[in-house]
């Protein structure tokens, strides 16, 4: 029986944040990996799934390569959630113009959900987030994360106080 065939990575640009969605690569398939992280200028893999490659080849390309694993089909711990928001906050401030890169196995559970919870952490509603990635990445979610991202509420934790103290409607600055 031949492997499914899954979609190819898929960039998610909103205001001044580029996420790269993908599946993760095997030894076999890195080389061709490391090249698509270059052409969208990703600096940060974020893999939310066991090691199926080896990260030195990567890091070797000046790309970071963060390990916040966590069950397939499930969503993440809260410490993932907060460590995942405090890389975008500090990412997208010092590098203007980077993409991190988010996988997991297939790219379509894990992946999107990390990514949404972004989204909503910078002002964006729950289901409009799934709405703006489902059509980037055909097959996103499963219904346990879909009710586990409505049940989320935001704290707003993206989003940008100006220097008198007032929120500013877009996501980082």
């Amino acid at each position: 029986m031949a492997p499914a065939s899954r979609p190819g990575p898929v960039q998610v640009p909103i205001r001044n944040m580029r996420f790269l969605t993908t599946h993760g690569p095997t030894g076999a398939t890195l080389n061709t990996f490391i090249a698509e992280l270059k052409k969208y200028g990703v600096t940060t893999i974020v893999r939310v799934c066991g090691a199926t490659y080896d990260t030195a080849l990567v890091e070797k390309e000046g790309i970071q390569v963060l390990d916040w694993p966590f069950g397939d089909g499930s969503s993440p711990s809260n410490q993932i959630v907060d460590d995942g928001l405090s890389l975008v906050n500090v990412r997208f401030r010092e590098e203007p113009g980077c993409c991190i890169a988010v996988h997991c196995v297939a790219g379509l559970g894990r992946t999107p959900v990390l990514v949404a919870l972004a989204l909503t952490e910078g002002g964006m509603k729950n289901e409009d987030a799934v709405q703006f990635i489902r059509p980037k990445r055909r097959g996103a979610f499963n219904s346990k994360q879909l009710l586990d991202l409505e049940k989320c509420r935001s704290q707003m934790r993206l989003r940008y106080k100006d220097p008198s103290g007032h929120r500013n409607n877009c996501c980082i600055q």
